[in-house]
């Protein structure tokens, strides 16, 4: 979506209700099986995600901004890193929230943990 940018809201010294909005990906299926930077194993049922900062161990609920519907994620690799993307979700937690023909969509995430 052109013009849609980043935001970030932090909260104290802790991570605990940070937010940012932008866009979501999700992991190709060459990635499946693959060793995550936090050393777990990736896998598209899981719902994990990527993030370019959040510690690892993260629970963050992830919202999609048209149509409401969130997911819940445990950071465990780094990334994405493309201008714009502010996520990398599983497959199995991107489809909760949206389709994956489109490939990318607008969310919302907050850290819970």
């Amino acid at each position: 979506m052109a013009g849609f940018s980043t935001v970030l809201h932090a909260v104290g010294g802790s991570w605990v209700g940070f937010t940012e909005t932008g866009q979501a990906s999700y992991y190709a299926d060459k990635l499946q099986n693959r060793k995550t930077a936090s050393g777990a194993i990736y896998k598209h049922e899981h719902h994990t995600a990527a993030h370019k900062k959040l510690p690892f161990g993260s629970t963050v609920e992830v919202t999609n901004i048209k149509n409401g519907k969130s997911v819940i994620v445990k950071v465990n690799d780094r990334g994405p890193f493309v201008k714009g993307r502010i996520i990398d979700l599983s497959k199995s937690a991107f489809r909760i929230i949206g389709s994956r023909s489109l490939g990318l969509i607008n969310v919302r995430i907050e850290v819970l943990r």
